[in-house]
């Protein structure tokens, strides 16, 4: 059984969801939906796979990191193709664990690893995203709704 622990607690800024075209940039949305096992609907790249790759998550305070080491570096949201981005809460420190984004129930089972679109972003991005600075890969063990502002929240074994 699982309780909900108020020490890892942060909050949903932004939502992205994958183009038709993978050299288009993400599509902003207010909310979207997800189906366990399966992933968000209507984001073609990730949708109903066989990966359980479903959902990528980063902190915007990661992403402010990332732009003070770049001179006029803009990360502006979405555009490191994150899924969600958070603010309040250090992704890396829920690997392994199931987390509860808005109504959807998400676990973090992979940090993220860039990909080399981040370089095409600004030279030298990737490797600065390498060891856990890029956030977090889940699975959607949970059908749920995700909306701008919906709470994050660690769940912890009771």
């Amino acid at each position: 059984m699982q309780t909900i622990t108020t020490e890892k607690r942060g909050v949903v800024v932004s939502l992205h969801i994958h183009p038709d075209n993978a050299d288009h940039e993400m599509v902003s949305v207010e909310s979207f939906h997800l189906e366990a096992g399966k992933g968000i609907v209507d984001d073609g790249r990730y949708y109903d796979r066989s990966s359980r790759r479903h959902i990528t998550l980063i902190e915007r305070e990661v992403l402010a990191h990332h732009e003070s080491l770049f001179d006029q570096l803009m990360l502006y949201p979405g555009r490191v193709r994150s899924n969600i981005e958070t603010s309040g809460i250090n992704l890396s420190e829920l690997l392994g664990k199931r987390v509860r984004v808005g109504s959807a129930m998400i676990d973090f089972y992979e940090a993220r690893l860039p990909c080399s679109k981040m370089d095409s972003i600004c030279v030298g991005l990737r490797a600065t995203m390498e060891n856990n600075r890029q956030g977090m890969i889940g699975f959607v063990v949970e059908n749920g709704t995700i909306r701008i502002n919906d709470p994050i929240t660690a769940l912890a074994s009771s």
